[in-house]
């Protein structure tokens, strides 16, 4: 009964030393396999940048005026066009202006006589004087006449307040253009009854075009920090993009930014001024903006060799025995298909770029260098 127990126990003891040995030969030809393993691996590059970002525009006109009556009347003329171009001054709209006619006229009436009431008394004083002189009348008499005077002097004050008046509502009949400009929809024809504020038309100047467009604050940062290290570039110039994908042939310029951040969204805008010699640009169309900042010495990490870990971004990085480790970094921003470093990496360093699945870390790899500038020539 003890030998068969021993017989069991030293084939028990065999099967599981052969065991043991085919693992440790599996586990030899892992690592094996994993240290012949090679992989693409780039060396980080320090390289001058410049970062593109778009927004949404909203093309506006320098200058969008509507123009309304300000009497009312009857339509009686219209002179121009929708879609017309106008110059400054010229007549646009004309308003039945006889009743004005007849109020300017009723007023300088008015003044006409108030001056000739002045004139008379003023002959009045006159002749009261030399009585005076004279001791025929009393100085009283001159006192009632000039306290006469002033009060036709007030009556012309008003008359001529009134065919003022008159006159300036005679003239807001003729409607004109404000500047060179175009002129938009047309509400009412010939012969309509218009009220005082009725829309009459929109003129717009398009010579050259306002662009507004909301940039976040880290943005707006960074623009602002571009501009003050680089005094001498056109950090204002910018680039317009229309709505079917066609760059607009001419650049634009920043100039103004506005004096606070939009509390819903944390936003600032900006406004750019384009030219607009064809006037392909109308008030009203969309686009994207295009502006562009300047990084100098940026440190360059392809996006394909990222992985995240709880919120962390990290790299395989290599060490001079071509053994693996993670390296977390904290990006600045996105560029094409690269991170921009901010921290945690610096020129030199060696990371894989591809298959980052299959390496653990203090794997020892077999790297084969890619060149980071043909890289970055061929993503861009």
């Amino acid at each position: 009964m003890n030998n068969t127990r021993k017989v069991k126990s030293y084939f028990l003891s065999i099967i599981s030393a052969g065991i043991l040995a085919a693992c440790s030969a599996n586990s030899q030809a892992a690592d094996e396999t994993k240290a012949e393993q090679e992989l693409p691996v780039i060396r980080i590059i320090a390289k001058d940048t410049v970062l593109h970002h778009e927004y949404v525009a909203d093309i506006q006109a320098v200058q969008n005026v509507e123009l309304r009556a300000r009497v009312p009347g009857f339509l009686e003329k219209v002179l121009v066009d929708e879609g017309q171009e106008v110059k400054k001054g010229q007549l646009l709209f004309k308003i039945s202006d006889d009743e004005y006619k007849e109020e300017l006229a009723k007023a300088q009436a008015n003044l006409q006589s108030a001056l000739a009431e002045a004139k008379g008394v003023k002959l009045e004083i006159d002749r009261l004087r030399l009585l005076v002189e004279k001791n025929i009348v009393s100085k009283t008499e001159i006192d009632v006449a000039q306290a006469k005077l002033e009060a036709a002097n007030s009556r012309i004050r008003a008359a001529r307040s009134s065919a003022q008046n008159a006159s300036i509502r005679l003239s807001y009949t003729s409607i004109k253009a404000p500047f060179d400009g175009i002129i938009d929809r047309i509400p009412h024809r010939m012969g309509s009854l218009i009220e005082q504020g009725t829309l009459l038309t929109t003129a717009s100047n398009i010579n050259s075009i306002f662009v507004y467009f909301n940039v976040s604050e880290n943005e707006y940062l960074q623009y602002i920090k571009t501009k003050e290290d680089n005094p001498n570039r056109n950090s204002n110039s910018v680039k317009l993009v229309l709505a079917d994908g066609t760059p607009y042939l001419h650049k634009g310029k920043i100039e103004t930014v506005e004096s606070e951040f939009k509390s819903g969204t944390g936003s600032i805008a900006f406004r750019a001024r384009f030219p607009n010699p064809d006037k392909l640009l109308k008030h009203g169309a969309t686009g994207n903006i295009v502006l562009s900042n300047a990084v100098e010495g940026a440190v360059l990490v392809p996006q394909k060799a990222v992985f995240e870990l709880q919120d962390k971004n990290y790299v395989f990085l290599l060490d001079s025995l071509n053994q693996v480790s993670m390296r977390s970094f904290v990006p600045r921003t996105r560029f094409s298909s690269f991170y921009i470093v901010e921290s945690g990496l610096k020129p030199g360093d060696r990371i894989v770029l591809e298959g980052i699945q299959s390496v653990e870390p203090g794997t020892q790899i077999k790297p084969k260098l890619v060149g980071m500038d043909s890289l970055i020539a061929r993503t861009l």
